[in-house]
């Protein structure tokens, strides 16, 4: 092994969940130090982050548009994200939602509690489960 690896995010699995389309980045590097996935869009007017916050968890997150263009909604407020945006979520009792402008649209979510070792979420867990039921 060279210590790298390198994926296309269209190469990535990409399961339907929770109404969006999920792709499983640190589960198809094995990333351990941090949570990260990316999300891609069925459609435009589709969610492309499923609502939620992470009051449970504590994590803060960095959302990055990679491609297209998304409408973030933020607690009440919303931001139009076009590539290349970043969105980053101090407070993690904030609801947020994101949907898909464009078709091609590409989200990246990175997240962690602060000072707290990272450890996978139960709801990766789950939604590796629901997408592969037969496992």
């Amino acid at each position: 092994m060279s210590g790298w690896e390198s994926a296309h995010v269209d190469e990535l699995d990409a399961l339907r969940v929770a109404g969006v389309v999920w792709r499983p980045v640190r589960r198809r590097f094995d990333i351990r130090a941090f949570g990260m996935n990316a999300y891609t869009a069925e459609g435009v007017g589709e969610q492309i982050v499923e609502e939620h916050d992470e009051s449970n968890l504590g994590h803060q997150e960095v959302y990055v548009v990679v491609r297209g263009r998304v409408t973030f909604t933020i607690g009440d407020e919303t931001l139009d994200a076009p590539a290349g945006t970043l969105v980053f979520i101090r407070d993690p009792s904030l609801r947020r939602v994101a949907v898909a402008e464009t078709g091609d649209a590409v989200v990246l979510a990175v997240g962690n509690a602060p000072g707290k070792a990272y450890e996978v979420s139960e709801w990766e867990e789950r939604f590796w489960a629901s997408a592969h039921p037969e496992a």
